[in-house]
């Protein structure tokens, strides 16, 4: 994780602000020189983790897809949400978009990773209980598991959650 964020030229000049992500969203959108690179460097790390407990081996690509929709899509932000969830709705979507590459018609309701493929080989670096919870994990649906770790590891509140998983509160 680390060397990627030092090889990905939009995090290495990043510029760390105290300013609130909507204000550096609002500096980001009037062109501010790094104000977009502050934001992402804020969230890159929680970002990758998000993507290297479903599928280690391409947390960098979907951790990269997920900012460069952020960058596409920066204007369209109504901020009806906080920033943070909405970075993680469109990690979601890029999730989603990764596995229905590979697995046409799943149902992420009911579909778990255990059901979409091996589990990734960096697991067996690590301690016996932390390969026991990620089991677990990855053998419940997808959606539960988002919804899981958004809760406890990321410390987000329900109607964060529910905008992120796209369902009411």
């Amino acid at each position: 994780r680390r060397a990627f964020s030092r090889r990905c030229p939009l995090l290495g000049s990043a510029i760390v602000d105290d300013a609130t992500d909507a204000e550096l969203l609002e500096r980001w959108r009037k062109s501010e020189p790094g104000a977009g690179e502050a934001l992402f460097k804020r969230h890159f790390d929680t970002v990758y983790g998000f993507f290297e407990t479903k599928c280690a081996g391409h947390a960098d690509e979907l951790t990269q897809s997920t900012f460069l929709a952020c960058v596409q899509a920066r204007d369209q932000f109504r901020g009806e949400s906080s920033f943070r969830t909405y970075l993680y709705a469109v990690a979601r979507k890029q999730l989603y978009k990764h596995y229905r590459d590979r697995a046409p018609g799943a149902d992420f309701g009911v579909t778990s990773l255990q059901d979409l493929g091996p589990t990734p080989s960096h697991l067996v670096d690590k301690r016996a209980s932390d390969r026991l919870l990620l089991e677990a994990l990855r053998a419940i649906p997808l959606e539960l598991q988002i919804a899981l770790e958004l809760h406890y590891w990321e410390h987000m509140p329900g109607p964060e959650i529910a905008r992120v998983l796209d369902l009411p509160e």
